[in-house]
């Protein structure tokens, strides 16, 4: 049996094929482009439709590659904290808000939770403007009486594929409306989001499985007897993807943004670990969480620098990068998009201090990538606070797979911790299968994690 596994990502729409043990399949990857809109005030949104579009295209180009013949299961890896208002019809009435989008406020009327403490024990998060629990309000008082319903990005993309696409409870975790204990809508974050649990998605029990269709079984018919798995939140698969599935290893994952996260074994119904003010928790299924931080500058950091500040290319860059070292002066806060949660820092929050006339444009790629490591190690230290042990740490994600340089600052940053790297570029696709196979515990020995120093290659 393969697996098919879909990443709806922020900056593009893929499907890939991987064989039972969730090895990729060569060549059997198809991925379209997104546009992402973004504004000086905080917009971050996505096309529904078009994104839609662009998955049906994915799909479509690995049927016609031949790639579905043997698929027996689909595993998705989706976006965390996205929501778009969906008309009577189901169509969209708004475009989709991504984790990007910083300008959702507080509304007239709550003053926020009775007790924050025990609200962020209860959901993992805060009430701040990523969350359900103020981007409803927000979004209600934007579109007046055109929202019927509220959905995420990959309910709203599954519900057009699928017979039936309940919420999991995975990416419910990311809305900010869920109690994790109990894996049900939480009563005073739905006060404070202006809904009733009745008016959210359907949460997905343990063990749902999807099927297509009829319209779409036609369209696809070597897909019309697969199981199709509850979707994982993407920083969740790629932690499972990365081998980082317990207490003793952290993920450091940079794609478009980037994390630090560490999972724990803790079924519905237990009782929650301590969690430290600073950082947020969510579920990867009903019987783990993950705890950790993210961040709004990643990759997207390296594609603002490269596009503006004339870097040269390729191995040119590596080697002045090596020869800048880690230590240049120029310092920078790397908030190009403002604070994730807790911080609120808005969009444009990003600094770059410490330049004199010798200052070049190297040096000032150092400062903004050596700076991401800084917020890494320091919310890092926080994870390991909360279980008393120092971590392995496994670099993860393209921008790790794109520059030895960074990687080798990570490792400065993260002295003296033993430091690893997942040669794997589909660690978020590899991750969801894992999980959609039951297999997270045998994650640990996944393939392709080796030194941070090695070549770029096929992963072992």
């Amino acid at each position: 049996m393969d697996i098919l596994a879909l990443d709806l990502g922020t900056s593009s729409a893929r499907g890939l094929v991987l064989d039972a043990d969730a090895v990729p399949r060569p060549g059997a990857l198809a991925r379209r482009k997104v546009h992402l809109a973004t504004g000086d005030d905080g917009t971050g949104t996505l096309d529904g439709p078009g994104y839609l579009a662009c998955l049906v295209e994915c799909l479509d180009e690995l049927a016609a590659g031949g790639h579905l013949g043997q698929v027996g299961l689909v595993a998705t890896s989706a976006q965390w904290h996205s929501v778009l208002p969906l008309a009577a019809d189901g169509t969209p009435s708004g475009p989709v808000l991504t984790w990007l989008d910083t300008r959702p406020a507080p509304a007239r009327g709550p003053a926020g939770p009775a007790d924050p403490d025990d609200y962020h024990r209860r959901t993992g998060t805060w009430w701040h403007r990523c969350y359900w629990s103020m981007r409803l309000p927000w979004l209600a008082e934007r579109g007046g009486d055109s929202a019927a319903r509220f959905a995420g990005l990959a309910e709203y993309a599954l519900g057009a594929l699928l017979d039936d696409a309940p919420m999991s409870v995975s990416l419910a975790s990311g809305t900010g409306l869920l109690d994790l204990r109990r894996l049900d809508w939480d009563a005073e974050a739905c006060a404070l989001a202006g809904v009733r649990p009745r008016e959210l998605p359907r949460l997905a029990p343990p063990g749902w499985h999807g099927r297509l269709n009829p319209e779409h079984a036609r369209r696809w018919p070597q897909l019309a007897g697969a199981r199709w798995s509850a979707p994982v939140g993407d920083g969740a698969a790629s932690n499972v993807g990365s081998g980082c599935v317990d207490e003793s290893r952290a993920a450091v994952t940079v794609g478009t943004s980037a994390a630090v996260r560490m999972i724990q074994a803790v079924p519905a119904g237990a009782e929650l670990p301590p969690l430290p003010d600073q950082l947020w928790r969510y579920r990867i299924d009903h019987d783990h969480v993950v705890t950790g931080a993210a961040y709004s500058s990643g990759g997207n950091l390296f594609a603002w620098a490269d596009r503006e500040l004339r870097l040269p290319a390729g191995a040119e860059l590596e080697a002045a990068l090596r020869r800048a070292g880690t230590g240049a002066t120029a310092r920078a806060d790397p908030r190009f998009g403002g604070d994730r949660p807790p911080g609120t820092a808005p969009a444009g929050s990003g600094e770059l201090r410490g330049l004199s006339f010798g200052t070049t444009a190297v040096d000032l790629l150092v400062g903004l990538m050596g700076g991401l490591c800084r917020l890494v190690a320091d919310d890092l230290a926080l994870l390991e606070a909360g279980v008393g042990d120092p971590m392995e740490v496994v670099l993860g994600g393209g921008a790790m797979a794109a520059s030895p340089w960074w990687r080798s600052a990570f490792v400065d940053a993260l002295v003296p911790r033993t430091v690893r790297w997942q040669r794997n570029p589909e660690i978020g696709a590899t991750g969801a299968a894992l999980v959609a196979l039951g297999r997270i515990r045998q994650a640990a020995d996944v393939g392709g994690v080796g030194r941070p120093d090695a070549d770029a290659g096929p992963a072992a």
